[in-house]
């Protein structure tokens, strides 16, 4: 058992050794968060947390070495160092924060404008695949749409048919009559990004596929799925397939970006983009949608940018 004087000893040495520990890792941080800054001439600029004049020589403690450090005097730049130090004493803006906003903002505008604008204030997401610009009370949104699994015979393709084991006829089916995304536009544009989205087909190397690939099919209801099209197999082994496709316009834009644009106003039902991949057959993985004027919002739905005020 420890007597208790040598406890209480024991306690309070714990407790110098936390504190001295706590002050070793914490002061080089909080001393970087208060630190002056020794401007230098070639416009680089040194964090101290104090510094003293000696003859030519200035010394300072360094508040990101947390070491004593000197420099030649005649290597600062004195009225920059000063302007500075009052300028953060009178809460006026840093110069340099000021020119990194400014770098960032140039930077963002640099990558929006690579980025196709839908409406005034909307563009495409960077890391969206495909999107479907809806108009929901007056107002222009887009909202992704994800990639469904479509029901096939077993194939090792993953998804994409190309050949059957024995004729006949096989049908491409989605589960349920309904869509989770309901576009309330009549005419809604689809907006494909062939580099995203594509998780669930792989090309092989040699297969160059057409930017232009991406269609929209009107699904045909039956009991509680939804037919995508079917594949036809003749005892020769040859197969062709067929769908219910809507007449479109496909249009290349800005960043590898691609726009699928009905001819006619859509009928309300159920549709979907598929990706058809030459002779390679048709992606079974589509994005599903329906149009349902009197459809709820959708969630997470994007929306145009506040404007900005004058």
């Amino acid at each position: 058992m420890v007597p208790p004087m040598f406890e209480t000893k024991l306690r309070t040495l714990i407790s110098l050794l936390s504190i001295a520990v706590a002050t070793f890792f914490i002061l080089p941080v909080s001393a970087q968060q208060t630190a002056k800054r020794l401007i230098l001439k070639d416009g680089s600029y040194q964090l101290v947390a104090k510094y003293e004049v000696k003859g030519d020589r200035v010394r300072y403690l360094s508040a990101e070495r947390n070491e004593w450090e000197e420099l030649p005097n005649s290597l600062i730049d004195w009225p920059a160092t000063e302007s500075f130090e009052k300028g953060r004493a009178a809460g006026a803006p840093v110069p340099e924060a000021v020119e990194l906003d400014r770098e960032t903002a140039a930077d963002r505008a640099a990558e929006e404008a690579k980025l196709p604008q839908v409406a005034p204030g909307l563009r495409v997401p960077s890391d969206a695949g495909v999107l479907l610009l809806d108009n929901f009370q007056s107002q222009p949104q887009l909202i992704e749409l994800q990639q469904n699994g479509s029901e096939l015979i077993e194939n090792p393709k993953r998804g994409v048919f190309r050949t059957a084991l024995s004729g006949g006829k096989q049908t491409i089916e989605l589960k349920g009559l309904h869509a989770k995304i309901q576009a309330h536009a009549s005419l809604p544009a689809i907006y494909v990004n062939p580099d995203q989205g594509q998780d669930q087909y792989q090309a092989p190397a040699p297969l160059e596929l057409a930017w232009d690939r991406f269609h929209i099919v009107r699904l045909q209801p039956k009991q509680d799925k939804r037919i995508v099209g079917d594949v036809k197999v003749s005892a020769s082994g040859k197969v062709s397939q067929g769908q219910n496709y809507v007449e479109t316009t496909a249009e290349k834009l800005v960043g590898g970006w691609v726009k699928v644009t009905p001819k006619t106003d859509l009928a309300p039902g159920e549709y979907a983009v598929v990706e058809v991949l030459g002779t390679e057959g048709m992606n079974t993985y589509v994005w599903d949608f329906g149009v349902d004027p009197a459809a709820p919002e959708n969630a997470a739905a994007i929306k145009p940018d506040a404007p900005a005020k004058p």
